[in-house]
């Protein structure tokens, strides 16, 4: 059996320390971690800022939502069908500008067929959004929003015949309080 012996060689220790620098690995893997993270961070950025976007868009579509609510309701507490539709339209406005929402174009439609006591008015809201406002990223292109509420109108309370009141004609006001 032959004997093993121990190298005292320096060209062996030279070649162990530089095994050591370079890692066991292949000296080829430097720096790949750092190309890697160059690679990816913009690609994780775009998909944060479609996130985002989404977020607002469904953000946005929540306050369209609440105008066409707030719209229904401020027509149902109205005491005639055209005071109805006029106090919709403002009170959609106001909701949508309040919440710094704009859109092109806006539109309300109210229906009053069923106005009368114990009846309903349904409101629909469309907002047409750009998608370009709502990140950073400038999508292209416009997302329209469309909302239909309904409220009840009060089954207990009256309606405006015309009158300047809304207990009925001055004349028969006065013979009430007996004038």
């Amino acid at each position: 059996m032959p004997r093993r012996t121990r190298c005292t060689c320096g060209s062996h220790l030279a070649w162990m320390s530089t095994v050591a620098r370079r890692g066991s690995a292949g000296a080829g893997d430097r720096g790949s971690a750092a190309a890697e993270l160059v690679l990816v961070t913009p690609l994780l950025i775009i998909i944060l800022l479609l996130i985002v976007a989404a977020g607002r868009l469904a953000g946005a579509r929540q306050q369209v939502d609440s105008a066409a609510m707030q719209a229904a309701r401020a027509a149902s507490i109205a005491r005639d069908p055209v005071t109805a539709g006029t106090q919709a339209d403002v009170t959609a406005r106001a909701a949508l500008a309040s919440e710094h929402i704009t859109c092109a174009p806006f539109g309300v439609s109210i229906d009053t067929t069923a106005f009368r006591p114990g009846g309903q008015v349904t409101v629909t809201v469309s907002c047409t959004v750009s998608l370009s406002g709502l990140s950073l990223l400038r999508l292209p292109g416009t997302e329209t929003l469309t909302t239909t509420f309904s409220s009840p109108i009060d089954a207990y309370r009256g309606v405006s015949l015309g009158f300047r009141n809304s207990e009925g004609s001055s004349a028969a006001s006065s013979r009430a309080w007996g004038a």
